[in-house]
């Protein structure tokens, strides 16, 4: 069993910065890749930011720029760095992190969400 705890969220104004964290806890062997999504009241999650160990960082157009994901390998534990924040970053942040346990298992494990509010 996979389990991921996120914390970092919160109230900032805009302009500001927030980082995200995102924890993975489990028997797992290996981390295939990281990725953080957002979802704001009324529309659909979209992707924020993907990290492919010994591979790429991905972002989508839409998101380069003022985001940065970043990786603790030793720590199992993904970062969401969060500059110039707009009130249109306002959402629920979830992490999602497909893993290999042992055995060959795979797991696609999604965190709990933390609300992320940009507003003065």
């Amino acid at each position: 069993q996979v389990h991921l705890v996120e914390s970092g969220g919160g109230l900032v104004q805009p302009g500001g910065s927030l980082r995200l964290s995102c924890a993975t806890f489990g028997s797992i062997r290996s981390i295939n890749s990281m990725r953080w999504y957002r979802q704001a009241l009324g529309t659909e999650r979209e992707l924020v930011a993907s990290i492919t160990t010994g591979g790429p960082i991905q972002y989508p157009d839409s998101m380069k720029g003022r985001f940065t994901i970043s990786a603790d390998n030793a720590k199992n534990t993904v970062y969401l760095q969060m500059n110039s924040l707009k009130p249109e970053d306002t959402a629920v942040y979830y992490c999602n992190v497909i893993a290999t346990g042992w055995g060959q298992k795979l797991y696609d494990t999604w965190g709990q969400g933390i609300q992320v509010v940009v507003s003065s």
